[in-house]
């Protein structure tokens, strides 16, 4: 059992993956900008799933309490969140799922000079954070359903034990996760948010996501 801080837990992608990491029995907590933002985030999350236990916190406070500390902002808001967390990151995993979509065009690739909103974070926070990054692919609302997510997840980080832990969490949210390599490979994930939006607009679908396949080695 862990405790899992999820940063800007008031959206759909934190409320899912607290309702997922929660019935495989971590501790959850949700993180907002204020006590009360987070008091109201709690109050949504349970009008989802009423038997999800979870505590509500200010992010400091919840990045400071958290074993592993889930990062689920906008991209414009990825850096001042990590500002204000970053002495309660220290030697933790932080899973960043951050995606540098720049409204209007989301359906356009848009990386920053940094190559990528992972990269961006571990240049940030330095060597003492382990920063990975995940689900950058998945449809949100879809985490907080009692469905099968037909999309398996990119982890990139430079350590990779805290990778391993990762695709761990990954597994035990329902979904297949596979080893990307460094923090680098980051920029591909993101990237390709933009292109399945694209594919649901112009193909008429929904969730289209990736599927990792091959054939094993004997």
């Amino acid at each position: 059992m862990t405790t899992i801080a999820i940063l800007g837990g008031t959206g759909d992608l934190g409320t899912g993956l607290a309702i997922r990491w929660s019935k495989a029995g971590h501790n959850i907590i949700i993180g907002s900008r204020t006590q009360e933002k987070a008091d109201a985030a709690l109050v949504e999350l349970k009008k989802i799933s009423p038997d999800t236990p979870a505590k509500a916190m200010e992010n400091g406070a919840a990045a400071a309490a958290g074993e592993i500390v889930v990062l689920t902002v906008p991209f414009a808001h990825q850096l001042s969140t990590l500002e204000s967390v970053q002495s309660s990151l220290t030697g933790k995993i932080l899973i960043d799922v951050t995606v540098p979509l720049m409204p209007p065009k989301v359906g356009t690739v848009q990386m920053p000079p940094a190559g990528s909103a992972g990269k961006q974070a571990q240049d940030f926070l330095g060597d003492d954070v382990m920063v990975v990054t995940a689900f950058q692919n998945i449809a949100a609302h879809l985490l907080q359903e009692d469905v099968k997510i037909e999309c398996d997840v990119l982890v990139a980080g430079n350590k990779k034990a805290a990778r391993d832990t990762v695709i761990s969490l990954v597994e035990e949210a329902g979904m297949n996760g596979w080893h990307a390599g460094p923090i680098e490979n980051s920029a591909a994930a993101e990237a390709l948010t933009s292109i399945l939006i694209q594919i649901n607009r112009k193909h008429s679908i929904s969730h289209s996501g990736l599927k990792i396949v091959g054939q094993e080695d004997h």
